[in-house]
């Protein structure tokens, strides 16, 4: 035992002595881009993960009214399409990792063996790839819709899982993470990329939570009388679900119970913003029988998700500044994404850049 104990000490003083002596070395600080930016929901999900540890070096976002949401929390960002910005490569910043929600787009595969240029060409993945191929990042992370993994009957995740992995000889990990697991009353699941330069790097999906939170942990208290709908206006939803339902169509109108229900996915346009309504007590001057229903508001106390509801729907603090009109606010958070996700994925990206993986679950609430 003691020749034991002889042999196991000296190793152990020897493995202190190089924890401390990595605990005094300065923390590796990591440069980030961040493409089709939006308002900043991927940049704050790695900010919030990395804190002092992220230097962004680069954003760009090509649609005005995101880049004046964005500068009014991030500050300065390039308006210029990025297929403009590429053009001139050599003065694209260095980083570390790239971060981009880029829009679904079919890719074609006539070119399949002619190199990344070719298979992803006329496509705004082009650019992703040519500053991968170019800059070399240690990582990145890329977002879209769920069905991205489907799309084109599959052909679109074929040709961009074989340029990420053949052509540009990253790692690549792929998975769907759904909002309702990472703490927010919002049922959006979304696919995501994740690679790695050293290809060596193991990498785990972070895990949500199997508790899931009801969308009054959201609401605001005291909401303006311009979120409720008309009295005209619900009459309408009611006899439009009437008419589908005896065709046995469905219909968008819903009316969630707070206190039970979680959101749909939120969704700018068309029926978006009626498909996530809510009931509240009615208001005081509510439509009665007598009025004019097209002048009241209705006796139900049915109203819209406010602007900041919606935000928190994404997992953005209430600090976060909302410059723009209500209009323009649903749209970029219906198309921004579920903050606490890319927390997770950003505290396993880190901990796996620096081989601290495998971990069993980072989380929103970690």
């Amino acid at each position: 035992m003691a020749k034991t104990l002889s042999i196991v000490k000296p190793r152990i003083l020897s493995d202190i002595n190089s924890v401390g002596k990595l605990l005094k070395e300065p923390k590796r600080i990591y440069r980030a881009v961040d493409l089709f930016a939006g308002i900043g929901g991927i940049r704050l999900g790695f900010e919030q993960a990395f804190e002092e540890r992220i230097k962004f070096v680069y954003s760009n976002e090509v649609d005005k009214q995101c880049c004046k949401t964005y500068r009014a929390n991030f500050g300065d960002i390039d308006d210029r399409d990025i297929n403009d910005v590429i053009k001139d490569m050599p003065t694209f910043p260095e980083h570390d990792i790239l971060l981009a929600g880029f829009p679904c787009q079919p890719f074609s595969i006539a070119g399949e063996k002619k190199g990344f240029e070719d298979k992803t060409r006329g496509t705004l993945f082009y650019a992703i790839t040519k500053i991968l191929s170019v800059r070399k990042p240690d990582a990145f992370l890329l977002e879209n819709v769920e069905h991205f993994k489907h799309h084109n009957n599959g052909k679109t995740w074929k040709v961009a899982k074989d340029v990420l992995e053949n052509d540009l000889d990253y790692a690549v990990y792929d998975a769907v993470l759904n909002a309702k697991y990472f703490g927010l009353p919002q049922n959006r699941p979304r696919f995501f990329m994740v690679g790695f330069k050293d290809r060596s790097v193991v990498f785990d999906w972070a895990k949500g939570s199997s508790e899931i939170v009801t969308l009054d942990t959201i609401l605001e208290k005291n909401v303006a009388e311009k979120y409720y709908i008309g009295q005209k206006y619900l009459n309408s939803l009611k006899e439009h679900r009437r008419r589908h339902e005896a065709l046995g169509h469905g219909f968008g109108y819903r009316v969630l119970d707070p206190k039970k229900d979680i959101a749909g996915t939120l969704v700018a346009g068309g029926m978006g913003k009626e498909r996530n309504l809510i009931k509240n007590k009615p208001l005081p001057n509510c439509w009665k029988e007598g009025d004019d229903p097209l002048k009241r508001k209705n006796n139900e106390g049915v109203r819209r998700l406010t602007p900041r509801e919606c935000a928190r729907l994404q997992g953005f603090d209430d600090s976060f500044k909302i410059p723009v009109s209500d209009t323009q606010a649903y749209r970029q958070f219906a198309n921004s994404v579920p903050v606490p996700v890319i927390k997770a994925i950003a505290k396993n990206t880190l901990a796996a850049i620096e081989g601290r993986i495998r971990q069993e679950s980072i989380s929103v609430y970690t």
